[in-house]
């Protein structure tokens, strides 16, 4: 034993075991830490577009416009390509969480940001559309914030695929097939029920709860949006531009004028709702300061509107007739589109028209209807699930049935429900792994210190 000792703990003079240096526990550490960025934001990423498919459809279809594409894909390609987004930005994020196919799946990471990275520099340099959708409607960047964020998290991508190996694994190679296909079936089943139904979460300023009125309005205080007028001016051949303060006098002969918003100033939620009936009087206000209940039909293309349920949709017209509640659509389409509508389902109600983009915005739905009390959403329904209870009851009014209160919107408790659902499998999965490795582990060192023990 003395002899160990004295030759570094080990017999026979051999040298003793060295443990990691600083420059690789620092190395280690650095991958691990942009490992775990890059996956909590891709999870996020992908989380917010697959509850929201339709919405990053749109978005997908604004770039091809912004690129001069815009007739290239049909929607069912668009909308492919939006829940595929999706599903492979939350795939991956889950991957890098728990190390899985670690080369493989870095390798994908960094070609996914690079790519990204360079659309938006794209964006950022010509700024053809506000807002990437990055996030969805979650959060909104700006085309340069963006870009940076892309970029550092391509920095991070090519740190993981630099040291692939470095990651720490939370689940055993035996086991990772499990959590791909969890993860896929989760996120494939969470596009198609927000397909199906409305998004799981709705982030638009047309939310249940929300009052319309007030989202237009502008706080008292609020930052004003500021302009400046330049006006270009003629004397003996030459022009020159000249603001109010230093306007010229009349020896000078007016040529143009131009306008530009030299400060953006504080935006409402809801700027851009506008309801015009067939003689182009403006209904906005009378809809939106109705007291009691109303029903809104909302259909941005009746040509690609779903007619499947339109008895449900009529029952639902004629209760709110016999009850005395105001009961319209809201469409982008002309006359002949409304013309065919009423034609297919005998429709007696009348529609309105609003634009494309805020119609689009209210619902995820094509038709989708919304129930009002005083401007305030208290319910909305896809066309695929239209409240059955009106159908039941059609002698009750709006106060006595449950479709009459706001809809409760708890976002904890649908928090709770995909922790349960989702986050909660896969911990115990991680966990029964490691402790089915550890055994493993323990096991062997048993043998490996007495062979002869069965």
């Amino acid at each position: 034993m003395g002899e160990e000792l004295k030759n570094g703990g080990k017999p026979n003079g051999g040298s003793p075991r060295k443990g990691p240096s600083a420059t690789s526990f620092a190395t280690s550490l650095g991958v691990n830490l942009c490992r775990l960025m890059l996956a909590a934001t891709l999870i996020f990423s992908g989380f917010v577009k697959a509850v929201d498919p339709l919405g990053t459809q749109y978005k997908i279809e604004d770039y091809l416009t912004a690129a001069g594409m815009s007739r290239i894909l049909p929607d069912w390609a668009t909308l492919t390509a939006s829940a595929g987004l999706a599903a492979l930005e939350f795939t991956l994020g889950i991957c890098l969480l728990f190390a899985i196919q670690r080369r493989l799946v870095t390798r994908l990471t960094l070609v996914l940001i690079g790519t990204m990275t360079a659309i938006t520099l794209w964006l950022a340099v010509s700024n053809p559309i506000s807002d990437c959708g990055c996030f969805g409607d979650a959060i909104h960047l700006t085309n340069w914030q963006t870009f940076w964020k892309n970029a550092l998290l391509l920095a991070c991508a090519a740190v993981v695929a630099w040291q692939p190996l470095r990651m720490m694994r939370l689940i055993s190679e035996t086991n990772q097939w499990i959590v791909v296909n969890y993860t896929v079936f989760f996120i494939a089943a969470a596009s198609l029920y927000s397909l199906y139904a409305l998004p799981v979460f709705d982030f638009r300023p047309y939310h249940v709860g929300a009052n319309i009125k007030e989202g237009m309005e502008i706080p008292e205080g609020a930052e004003r949006p500021q302009f400046q007028t330049t006006f270009i001016l003629e004397k003996d051949g030459r022009q020159q531009e000249f603001t109010l303060e230093d306007y010229p006098d009349s020896t000078w002969t007016f040529v143009d004028s131009k306008t530009i918003q030299t400060k953006k100033g504080y935006v409402p939620p809801i700027h851009d709702l506008s309801i015009v009936d067939d003689d182009g009087n403006d209904l906005t206000d009378d809809v939106l300061e109705h007291k009691g209940y109303s029903f809104m039909l909302v259909a941005p293309h009746l040509e690609n509107s779903s007619d499947r349920n339109f008895g449900d949709i009529n029952i639902i017209y004629e209760y709110a007739r016999q009850h005395g509640y105001p009961f319209f659509g809201l469409t982008a389409s002309g006359a002949e589109a409304r013309d065919t509508w009423r034609d297919i389902t005998g429709a007696e109600y009348p529609f309105y028209t609003t634009d494309e983009t805020t119609l689009k915005t209210i619902i995820r739905s094509n038709p989708g209807l919304l129930l009002l009390r005083n401007g305030t959403i208290i319910q909305k329904w896809s066309h695929n699930k239209l409240p059955t209870i009106i159908t039941q009851q059609m002698d009750a009014p709006l106060e006595k049935l449950s479709i009459g209160k706001l809809s409760e919107n708890s976002v904890p408790k649908k928090i709770t429900y995909i922790l349960l659902w989702f986050a909660l499998p896969l911990a115990l999965l991680s966990i029964a792994d490691r402790l089915w490795m550890w055994t493993k582990w323990i096991r062997r060192k048993r043998n490996n210190i007495n062979p002869n023990i069965n």
